[in-house]
């Protein structure tokens, strides 16, 4: 089903966009039509959830869980540092939860993963706020999507920096993957009163809490209620310098998306609103931060972001005099490749004239940050200032001889308590400098991934080669990597020629064990093939007419390939894709399946769900082999070693055909089969291990079988869930050994306790 949300996707967007954008990610937005996937069964799950009847326990075994290490990869938006204690930072994902800085032991720790197939929703982080007087509470806004498939929001608040949670369930949606995603923060803390919380909603106004995020209200006096660009309340901040310990802060600004009036303030603490007077119009706010001198500074695009920005502007707000200040570092010149705005906003705590912005969506020649000494009056490009240091992520160079500074640079943040300290995200990590104020001497800055433990990846596929590599992954926005070693980002990179934006199908030979195939998105090629498991590619030397993505198939004794690729009626090759010829019997929007036991047999289904359809003359013919099968949600497996293919259907857990797609039953006990995958044989057997992300018996979790399905041992526990899973394989040289492909935090890989 990949390739159908995919070339959705990239019907969205402008060819123009994606040539500006194909030095950096032009496909980054995928992620979000690749979680649409999941929210077409949400609903279903959760019913099954809380309908389940738990009275017959499961095995469960103890494992150890750990991320196969790429090393960020995707969208952090919001960085915030703690004013409270020094070297404490959180950081929150679009679609991979949260984290917290461990400064003794250099790593971010992830905070979210307890949430199950159940929460999956609170996977995506609208907002995260901490309490500038009391270092141990942090709060979250979670909650991915607005559309009516998704569950509405959580309020999640702790005592503890994340250690534990206790919720609210929120009477609206939110949109943590959705555009305007790097605004913020919506939720803040009263710096004067800890109770006291406001939340600016995409649809529902302005929120607040008087009870440390127990409970919510609607603010009526708010003058926005609503929304029609899906964005609304961006930001709101307090004005430290009124009020005083003890009391709720009375002065308070909140930044709209929409309409004349970008910026509203308030002077009694949130009960009566005006309309700042004098401000630009006809941009949105998406950052607004106060220096203790009484500046506001207010970073403005002409769109949410972080994609199709084409104007922007930055100005200075006297709070004391009502006075605004155009100081934008870099003004448009006009043409077409130089059209974008700013987001990323900061100033410096300890030097209330220090102040940093960032460019957003400036694709040629590259997005910036501006540093200002003198409150905007002058700015210096730390572009020109920086070298980096990306050795914990070689994939970051994405083919070119060196790195560059990035794009989405949605936040960036100077450590309240070390002015030289400075973070700001991409679209693929987060970067840290220890000596920013070199620059101001025209000397470089050294910037280095300062993104340690962080992982967010979506796992579009996985593939455990017998020999060699134990793990090759096709993902969404960062292509793919061969692992060698799973504790450490691979040194030459992802899979290139080519580099696919999004690997969508991936497949490998079972005579030969060294040719792999794969396809995907890319401004060249659309597929390749390895002789090497995945140390070097040559791209096809042709391609069906218009194809692109989609999926792919080899037959066991790799002498064929049969590519459904998007815009294309799936086609076979017997020449590695030297040439390319119509299957018959198929039409587009199919995903096609080898058999690893037999050579001649391929199978296809249909991604809209009803029909299933085998070949058994290497792809040449197809025919409809059973119907009234529900919509896939994951890859069709079939076991090597007894023919078995197993489907995770959207509403019939997971079936079973053990005549080769003529007729499929519900396997016993499992109600949602997300993933399945094989491992290696139990000790003393020759059938392969089972593993399965999903339902069995009214559990959630991730499960192996060592007899063919007929019971399940749960292999992960209530601190392990990671969401919702999407893709799952044990390896075949490690008995009990599983590899779970995530939708938001990377792949994880986990051994028995003990093993």
């Amino acid at each position: 089903m990949e390739a159908r949300w995919i070339l959705l996707f990239r019907d969205s967007i402008s060819s123009a966009r994606i040539e500006r954008a194909a030095d950096f990610l032009p496909f980054a937005n995928y992620r979000i039509f690749l979680h649409l996937l999941f929210l077409l069964c949400a609903e279903f799950c959760l019913l099954n959830i809380s309908k389940a009847d738990q009275t017959a326990p499961l095995r469960s075994e103890p494992y150890v869980w750990r991320n196969v290490a790429i090393v960020a990869g995707g969208f952090m938006p919001g960085i915030e540092f703690s004013p409270a204690a020094r070297g404490l930072a959180y950081i929150r994902a679009d679609i991979g939860g949260a984290y917290r800085w461990d400064a003794q032991r250099k790593i971010w720790e992830p905070l979210i993963d307890w949430a199950g197939i159940g929460q999956w929703n609170d996977f995506g982080i609208e907002s995260l706020a901490v309490d500038p007087s009391d270092a141990n509470r942090v709060y979250v806004a979670a909650g991915t999507y607005t559309n009516a498939s998704s569950g509405n929001s959580s309020m999640l608040r702790s005592s503890d920096q994340g250690r534990s949670w206790r919720a609210t369930a929120m009477p609206f949606k939110m949109g943590g993957n959705e555009d305007g995603r790097s605004m913020g923060e919506r939720l803040t803390v009263d710096p004067h009163d800890g109770r006291v919380l406001f939340f600016g909603s995409r649809h529902n106004g302005l929120w607040t809490s008087a009870d440390r995020g127990e409970s919510w209200s609607e603010v009526k006096s708010f003058p926005l209620h609503g929304s029609q660009d899906h964005v609304g309340i961006g930001f709101v901040v307090f004005d430290a310098r009124s009020g005083a310990a003890g009391s709720p802060t009375p002065t308070i600004y909140a930044g709209v998306a929409e309409g004349q009036v970008p910026v509203y303030r308030s002077r009694d603490g949130g009960k009566t609103w005006s309309a700042l007077s004098g401000e630009p119009t006809g941009l949105m706010p998406q950052h607004a931060v106060i220096s203790s001198d009484g500046m506001m500074y207010v970073s403005y695009t002409n769109a949410p972001g972080p994609n199709g920005v084409t104007d922007g502007a930055v100005y200075r707000f006297n709070t004391a005099d009502n006075s605004w200040t155009n100081i934008t570092p870099l003004k448009q010149t006009g043409k077409d490749d130089s059209k974008f705005g700013y987001s990323g906003l900061a100033v410096d705590a300890r030097h209330p004239q220090t102040v940093m912005v960032a460019t957003m969506d400036h694709w040629v020649p590259s997005d910036d940050i501006f540093r200002s000494l003198d409150g905007g009056k002058t700015w210096k490009s730390v572009r020109d200032h920086s070298a980096f240091d990306i050795s914990l992520s070689p994939y970051l160079k994405w083919g070119n001889a060196a790195p560059k500074l990035g794009w989405w640079l949605g936040s960036v943040e100077i450590d309240p308590f070390d002015s030289n300290h400075v973070l700001y995200v991409t679209g693929a990590t987060v970067y840290g400098c220890d000596d920013i104020s070199e620059m101001d001497a025209n000397r470089t800055v050294h910037w280095s991934v300062a993104a340690h433990g962080i992982e967010e990846t979506a796992a579009i596929d996985l593939l455990n080669p017998p020999v060699g590599p134990h793990l090759i992954s096709a993902l969404g926005d960062v292509c793919g990597f061969r692992h060698d070693d799973f504790t450490t980002s691979p040194p030459d990179g992802m899979m290139s020629n080519p580099i696919f934006y999004t690997t969508t199908g991936i497949d490998e030979s079972v005579a030969d064990p060294y040719l792999i195939v794969r396809t995907g998105y890319s401004a060249t090629a659309h597929g390749a093939y390895s002789t090497d498991i995945g140390a070097t590619w040559k791209p096809f030397a042709a391609e069906p007419k218009s194809a692109e993505a989609g999926s792919i198939a080899m037959s066991a004794d790799g002498a064929t390939l049969v590519w459904a690729a998007d815009h294309a009626v799936a086609s076979y090759s017997n020449d590695t894709g030297a040439h390319w010829s119509a299957c018959r019997g198929l039409g587009e929007h199919v995903s096609v399946i080898s058999d690893p036991g037999a050579s001649n047999r391929f199978y296809a289904m249909d991604q809209q769900g009803g029909t299933f359809y085998i070949s058994t003359n290497r792809g040449v013919d197809f025919m409809a082999e059973a119907t009234g099968l529900p919509r896939p949600v994951s890859r069709v497996r079939v076991s090597q070693i007894n023919g078995e293919i197993f489907f995770p259907g959207e509403y019939g857990g997971m079936l079973i055909s053990k005549d080769h797609g003529a007729s499929f039953a519900k396997m016993p006990d499992v109600e949602q089969g997300n993933a399945i995958g094989f491992g290696a044989p139990p000790p003393g057997k020759t059938d392969p291990a089972i593993f399965l992300a999903g339902i069995v018996s009214g559990v959630s979790g991730v499960f192996r079988s060592d007899d063919g399905g007929s019971s399940w041992i749960k292999i992960n526990d209530d601190a392990h869930q990671y969401g919702w899973p999407h893709s799952i394989s044990g390896d075949s040289r490690i008995y009990g050994r599983v590899y779970l492909g995530t939708n938001g935090r990377g792949i994880l890989y986990a051994d028995p306790a003990g093993k």
